[in-house]
């Protein structure tokens, strides 16, 4: 059986190097009733620091972007049940440019998966925002590395096909704004 499934359309990504506001323009999305899929990332590492589990990018990167990539396959198979637009933390082709980043070549079935299963090829992008960068817990990087993030995850998308668009550095009731224009004719139905 091969898994594909084609988002094109209704299922749209923000990405961008970690600080740049991505997952509170998310979260404020869904309070205006939009359909959200959450980050993997931080959902993974929250998860395996519960439990002091291996699958932590400083412990082990591999199994990290593995599970990452199981979280995604889960959300995006979700997202294609319903009608109607969701937006993305993230989405797969960010665990290609994370592994590029961190000089790992991605394996073919993470590519395969990057191929076949495809979100709207507008990709909303977060820029690098050193005003409102921040660490937290699970944000241990520094706006350097934000910055290298933000470079490498966007290739990973131009690469994949995608074309990529700029969030407004702006506050998040007009990233809302912002990203409501673009999908608009999808939320309002």
């Amino acid at each position: 059986m091969t898994l594909v499934s084609d988002l094109t359309g209704r299922g749209f990504v923000i990405t961008g190097g970690p600080g740049a506001g991505k997952t509170t323009l998310v979260e404020a999305l869904a309070r205006t009733g939009v359909r959200v899929m959450p980050e993997a990332g931080r959902a993974v590492i929250q998860d395996q620091a519960a439990i002091d589990g291996p699958g932590r990018p400083q412990v082990d990167p591999m199994l990290f972007a593995e599970l990452q990539l199981a979280h995604d396959l889960a959300r995006h198979r979700e997202a294609a049940v319903g009608e109607g637009p969701v937006v993305f933390d993230r989405g797969i082709v960010d665990v290609v440019g994370y592994l590029r980043l961190i000089g790992r070549e991605p394996p073919p079935h993470l590519l395969r998966a990057a191929q076949r299963l495809r979100y709207d090829h507008r990709v909303l992008v977060a820029p690098p925002w050193a005003a409102i960068y921040a660490n937290d817990p699970e944000r241990t990087q520094d706006f350097a590395e934000a910055v290298a993030t933000h470079a490498a995850v966007s290739a990973a998308y131009v690469e994949a096909g995608y074309d990529l668009v700029d969030l407004p550095l702006a506050d998040v009731e007009a990233r809302v704004r912002f990203v409501r224009e673009r999908i608009g004719r999808l939320v309002d139905r």
